[in-house]
C-alpha cells in the first residue's frame, strides 16, 4: 500500500512538471527563434500550438520557428496525453477526495485544545476511542499504518493524523502542547516508551496514559513519564477471576461502568468551583445542604488519597475530587448547585 501510494505521487508530480516543462521550452523557444515575440506572444503560441485549436500566429512564422512548431506539436501530443490520463487516474482512484478528507481533517485538528492524543487504533486504541466518544471528549488519533488509516476514514466523525508518534513533528501536529492527555496504545512496549519521553518532554503538564504488555516495562514506562500504566492482560485475567470469585460484584459495576446505564452513572466532581458556602464545609453539610439525590461514595484528597465511604466530619478541600453515584440528571444538579 505504501509503495503504491509513493509511486502514484510520484507519478502526478513527474506529469505536472512535464506540463510545466512543454510551456517553458515551447515560450522559450518562440521567443529565441522568433525576434518578434514577446514573452506574452510566445505564451499565447505555445499554448496555441499544445492545444491544437488551430488559431493563426501571432506573427508569421520562419522557417526555423516552423520547424520547432512541428517539433513542439509531436512532443506535446505524446506528454499531454500522459498528463491528462495521469490526472484522470489520480482523480478516479480516490487519491484526490482523500487528499481533500485529510485537508479537512488536519484543518480540525488544528483547532484542538483539551483534547486527547490516541496514539494507534489497534484494538484497544479503537475502545478508547468509542469510550471518548460517549463521552463527548475530544481526541485525535496518531497512526502510521495505511491499511488502518483507510478504515478511520470510513467514520468521517474521526480525526486522525497519518505518521509516527514516536517523533516530535507529529506529536506537534497533533497539538501535543494544547492537550490534556496522551494514551498510548500500541502493543510494543518499546514504542510506546518513545512515545511517552517524547510527549513529556514536549508537554510535562501532559497526562500519559500507556499500554504495556510486558510486567517489567510498567517501571520503564513510569521512569518515561508515565502518569498510568495499563496491562490488558492482567486486567482481563483478573476480571475473569473475579467472575468466578465474585460473579455480582464484577456485573454490577459493570453495569454501572461499562454498559453506561441511563438510569445510573458513577462521575467525579472536582471541588475547585465549589461555591463559598460550602468552603471548609463538611460532608454531612454538603448532604443537608444539597438536595439532589446522588450518594457520595468516595473522594480522592489532595494527598492523592482514596477515601471510600468518607464520614460526615471530612471536611472538604478545593483539591478534593468527589466521586458520586446517581441518576444523570440528579448529578447534573448536584453539580450546579455545588458551584452556586
Amino acid at each position: 500500500m505504501n509503495s503504491y501510494k509513493e509511486i502514484s505521487s510520484r507519478t502526478l508530480r513527474v506529469a505536472v512538471a512535464l506540463l510545466i516543462l512543454i510551456l517553458t521550452t515551447g515560450t522559450v523557444g518562440f521567443m529565441f527563434i522568433e525576434d518578434e515575440y514577446s514573452l506574452i506572444d510566445a505564451f499565447y503560441m505555445t499554448i496555441v500550438t499544445v492545444s491544437t485549436v488551430g488559431f493563426r500566429e501571432v506573427h508569421p512564422l520562419s522557417d526555423a520557428g516552423k520547424i520547432f512548431t512541428s517539433g513542439l506539436i509531436l512532443f506535446s501530443l505524446g506528454g499531454l496525453a500522459y498528463v491528462g490520463s495521469t490526472l484522470a487516474s489520480y482523480v478516479l482512484d480516490g487519491e484526490f477526495i482523500n487528499y481533500l478528507k485529510t485537508y479537512r481533517v488536519y484543518k480540525k485538528v488544528d483547532k484542538l485544545k483539551d483534547h486527547v492524543i490516541v496514539c494507534g487504533f489497534g484494538r484497544n486504541g479503537e475502545q478508547v476511542c468509542d469510550e471518548l466518544t460517549d463521552h463527548n471528549t475530544p481526541f485525535v488519533i496518531i497512526e502510521k499504518r495505511d491499511h488502518v488509516i483507510e478504515r478511520i476514514r470510513q467514520n468521517p466523525s474521526l480525526l486522525y493524523i497519518r505518521g509516527d508518534a514516536t517523533h516530535e513533528e507529529v506529536l506537534e501536529q497533533a497539538r501535543v502542547h494544547h492537550a490534556k492527555a496522551l494514551i498510548a496504545t500500541t502493543p510494543n512496549d518499546a514504542d510506546n516508551v518513545f512515545v511517552v519521553l517524547t510527549a513529556r518532554s514536549m508537554n510535562p503538564n501532559l497526562k500519559i496514559i500507556s499500554r504495556a504488555s510486558e510486567i517489567k516495562s510498567d517501571v520503564k514506562l513510569r521512569r518515561a513519564g508515565a502518569t498510568n500504566v495499563i496491562m490488558p492482560e492482567r486486567i482481563g485475567g483478573q476480571r475473569m477471576a473475579k467472575l468466578v470469585t465474585q460473579p455480582d460484584v464484577v456485573e454490577f459495576l459493570e453495569y454501572i461502568l461499562i454498559q453506561q446505564s441511563r438510569d445510573v452513572t458513577l462521575e467525579e466532581i472536582a471541588c475547585k468551583n465549589m461555591g463559598t458556602c460550602f468552603m471548609n464545609g463538611t460532608i454531612g453539610e454538603l448532604r443537608k445542604n444539597n438536595p439532589a439525590e446522588v450518594s457520595i461514595i468516595g473522594l480522592k484528597n489532595r494527598e492523592g488519597r482514596y477515601i471510600i465511604n468518607p464520614t460526615k466530619e471530612h471536611k472538604l478541600d478545593p483539591k478534593d475530587q468527589l466521586f458520586i453515584l446517581g441518576a444523570p440528571n440528579e448529578i447534573d444538579r448536584f453539580r450546579q448547585l455545588l458551584e452556586d
